[in-house]
């Protein structure tokens, strides 16, 4: 019995020795800190939490916070842009988080300044040339139609060196220009385009471009003031590489455009046919009547002819495009530089219309003083010629013209007033010698001489630099 008593008292006090290191183990403190990045600044609104728990808190307006744990454990810290910190929980706790190199990406350039993503309240989008459209990219929206949500371009007819209607989430205005900002390198282009071109955006050549980045929103403009109110487009343009070799390098490429589809037309004989079957008649009485008369035209020795002339096949062509680009760049020891040259030629498919483009641009940014000062210069300079089609007269009178008529004719009231092209020509008035003709306006008038006999070319000279 003595033996039992002893033993029952010993298991008890092993139980209860159990139970005290248990309730030690798990008993909890009070952990207070101060969460501070590699400056020194305090980190206000970092994450504070107990490792597999629910217990979390924030750092307060001085990056301090405070939270129960038990002894011994795990704390982590964490904020966007900096690395996630793990410690042990203790009465008192200072904690430096570490900048985030892997999300450097995140800070974008606005304006005069810089901020995170994740601070910004509007939204921001960076294209990067990999992201651009590819093949003949003759303007800068030709490289980013397409690829940011919310940003519509609508090429304003496709004619050669044309411009474009850029709206970033709609227009947002009656009477006013609902126009983007357009900022090349820092400097706010003037909104009212080039003098002698369509595109304000053919000052800068798409080969020397680095990247765009559009912003969207108010919060993310308004550096720019009432001028950026309909978004702003950025583009930053190709720079050298500090301590690099030199290097020489060409890009280039030809493309060839031609028209899909014309409209189904009759022929001559068709039409001839189609005319005489409309009237009912004969072939007697159809080559005496007066529209047959009309029909066709008469050379110079009075002969009546017939032509047979596809007047969309004389106003369209297959058009060949071509660009070419040449860079020389590289880096001396505190001077990173680049060079480049380019020549772009774009024909239209439309006879007439024609773009031609030279430019030329330098960037040097040299540091001194041991790189605390950096200095970017650059310099754009842009020679364009336009040669603009009277393309609306020309595709209209095409799908009405008479098959049945020539494009020249050697009648001399043609030579003498309509420079050699057939027009449907009415007599206007009598001197002592001849009739004077004119163009009957009622009639279509002939598409190859609306093509030839207009000229509306446009010729521009852009200079732009800043430091």
């Amino acid at each position: 019995m003595k033996q039992v008593n002893i033993q029952i008292p010993l298991r008890m006090l092993g139980l209860l020795l159990g139970l005290f290191l248990s309730v030690g183990a798990f008993a909890q403190i009070d952990v207070k800190g101060h969460v501070k990045d590699a400056t020194g600044e305090p980190i206000i609104g970092a994450t504070v939490r107990v490792v597999g728990t629910q217990t979390a808190t924030v750092s307060d307006f001085d990056g301090n916070f405070a939270l129960k744990a038990n002894q011994g454990a795990d704390i982590t810290v964490s904020y966007v842009g900096y690395q996630t910190q793990t410690v042990k929980a203790a009465p008192s706790l200072t904690i430096t988080l570490q900048d985030d190199q892997t999300v450097l990406e995140n800070v974008v350039v606005i304006g005069y300044g810089r901020a995170k993503k994740n601070d910004l309240t509007g939204s921001v989008t960076a294209i990067k040339p990999d992201d651009m459209n590819k093949g003949l990219i003759t303007n800068a929206q030709d490289a980013l139609q397409g690829k940011v949500a919310g940003v519509n371009i609508i090429n304003e007819g496709g004619t050669p060196g044309g411009g474009a209607s850029i709206r970033i989430r709609g227009g947002s205005s009656l009477n006013a220009s609902n126009d983007p900002l357009i900022v090349i390198d820092g400097l706010a282009m003037d909104s009212y385009g080039i003098e002698g071109s369509r595109n304000s955006l053919s000052m800068v050549n798409p080969a020397d471009i680095e990247s765009f980045t559009v912003l969207k929103d108010a919060s993310a403009t308004a550096i720019y003031g009432s001028r950026a109110s309909n978004g702003v487009i950025i583009i930053t343009t190709k720079k050298g590489q500090k301590n690099q070799k030199a290097r020489i390098a060409y890009s280039g490429n030809v493309s060839v455009s031609a028209i899909k589809k014309t409209v189904e037309m009759m022929n001559a004989s068709e039409f001839m046919s189609f005319v005489q079957n409309k009237l009912g008649y004969d072939d007697a009485t159809w080559k005496a009547s007066k529209e047959y008369e009309r029909m066709g035209y008469w050379d110079a020795s009075g002969n009546h002819l017939f032509a047979d002339t596809d007047w969309q096949k004389e106003i369209y062509r297959t058009a060949v495009s071509t660009d070419h680009n040449i860079t020389v760049s590289g880096g001396l020891k505190n001077m990173p530089y680049r060079v480049s040259a380019g020549y772009t030629g774009q024909q239209g498919i439309i006879k007439t219309s024609d773009y031609r483009r030279y430019t030329a641009s330098v960037n040097l940014a040299p540091t001194f003083l041991d790189d605390h000062l950096s200095v970017n210069i650059n310099g754009k300079f842009m020679h364009s010629k336009t040669s603009n089609a009277n393309s609306g007269t020309a595709i209209g009178a095409a799908v009405g013209m008479d098959p049945t008529k020539p494009v020249n004719a050697d009648w001399e009231p043609y030579k003498t007033h309509y420079a050699g092209y057939w027009q449907w020509a009415t007599p206007v008035t009598r001197n002592d010698k001849a009739w004077i003709y004119g163009v009957q306006n009622t009639a279509p008038k002939n598409p190859v001489a609306a093509l030839e006999l207009y000229s509306d070319k446009g010729k521009s000279n852009v200079y732009l630099g800043n430091i």
